[in-house]
């Protein structure tokens, strides 16, 4: 019975590590599509859902208006959900468009929803959203001009931290490079599409205004993908194109920003997974892809829980060999090669100069935000409707 057990964890595990570890490898491998020069300005409809974001969206605003792009080709629109009189008075003073929002039960796929109601009438030919917190390179929009001039219809911009103040701050920035190595670079490597982020993300604006109604939970950055992938529109990951995207500071808003995606994720599961037989018949190998990922168990869980069952399964190999005589022990060999094969797949796709001290010191804080989001995972009854807000700016 110890014998199956062993096997049977292994063999599960095994699988979750060596899809990381593929995409790791294939991350590296990854080249950038050479965009060709544009040969027309696209008018862009910019879009900042903002929540409770008095500390930062002025600033953010301000910033993003020092595009090089031509003023008369792109609207800033802020969709403004209780944010304070003060704050909304500033940003009309700037060019560009507010929205308050007057909905209850507040969400970003209403604040999406609201946007493209506002401007039906208005003539854009790309949508771009943005975070409240995110700041971008003068430059971005003419990228995304020239990525869409190449014939793409959705496309990803590269997230990276913008803070490392805290040790909290150092992991979530390392874990958003892990992540666009497994799930951006990775897939773009071998031809599939990237994932979304949540932010930094542009699409045809015509495929958006048909599509935004069906965005329901807080995973709309999940039900966007899914709907792009069923209709097999490519996502092309942009890495030279950045977005700097504030990381979470301090434990309890990781906890509850961990327990909105682990809840995001499993609710795309749920409602994607009766798609995957008439996926795999019609060769549809990006949206199978998408789905098998989102069955994966989150990658600090994962990680603790390679390394939990390797220590596990060496104490009972020693206990074993102890008792027998015989080397039971050699059973727990596979595991460490796994743990091995886990720690490579989490390092291979960070970047070099994210290899530090700082790190090191961060590392010390995995066992509680592990333990933290086990516990997530018993309380996420509703959490993929309810609006689970991230605050930035924190001081």
């Amino acid at each position: 019975m110890y014998t199956f057990i062993d096997w049977i964890l292994f063999i599960l595990l095994a699988l979750c590590v060596g899809y990381l570890l593929f995409y790791a490898i294939a991350s590296k491998f990854y080249r950038p599509q050479k965009l060709s020069e544009a040969h027309i300005q696209r008018r862009f409809l910019v879009l900042f859902p903002a929540y409770k974001e008095d500390r930062v969206i002025v600033s953010t605003i301000r910033s993003f208006l020092e595009q090089e792009y031509p003023k008369e080709m792109y609207d800033v629109l802020v969709i403004s959900d209780q944010m304070q009189p003060d704050t909304n008075a500033a940003l009309q003073t700037l060019p560009i468009c507010l929205q308050v929002a007057d909905y209850t039960n507040s969400s970003k796929a209403k604040a999406l929803t609201l946007a493209m109601n506002v401007t039906a009438n208005e003539s854009y030919d790309v949508v771009v959203i943005m975070d409240a917190d995110n700041v971008t390179t003068p430059n971005f929009l003419a990228e995304i001009n020239r990525a869409f001039d190449s014939g793409l219809h959705a496309v990803q911009a590269h997230r990276t931290g913008k803070n490392m103040n805290t040790d909290i701050a150092v992991l979530d920035a390392i874990s958003e490079e892990i992540n666009n190595g497994f799930f951006r670079s990775g897939h773009n490597a071998i031809g599939l599409s990237a994932g979304l982020a949540g932010s930094g993300m542009a699409f045809d604006v015509h495929w958006f205004r048909r599509n935004v109604g069906h965005l329901q939970t807080s995973g709309e950055d999940k039900e966007l993908e899914a709907l792009l992938l069923k209709q097999r529109i490519h996502i092309e990951y942009l890495e030279q194109l950045s977005v700097y995207d504030e990381k979470t500071q301090k434990k309890e808003g990781i906890k509850n920003q961990r327990k909105r995606w682990i809840a995001a994720q499993y609710g795309a599961l749920r409602a994607s997974l009766p798609d995957f037989p008439k996926a795999l018949i019609q060769g549809n190998i990006d949206y199978c892809d998408k789905i098998l990922q989102w069955m994966l168990p989150p990658r600090l869980i994962q990680l603790v829980g390679v390394f939990g069952f390797t220590l596990l399964f060496t104490a009972i190999g020693l206990l074993m060999s102890l008792q027998s005589g015989e080397n039971e022990w050699y059973t727990a060999i596979k595991w460490w090669i796994l743990s091995a094969a886990q720690v490579a797949a989490m390092i291979i796709p960070v970047p070099g100069k994210l290899l530090n001290r700082k790190l090191g010191k961060a590392i010390l804080q995995i066992p509680a935000l592990a333990l933290a989001m086990i516990a997530n995972m018993f309380r996420l009854k509703g959490a993929n409707k309810k609006f689970i807000h991230t605050e930035h700016g924190e001081e």
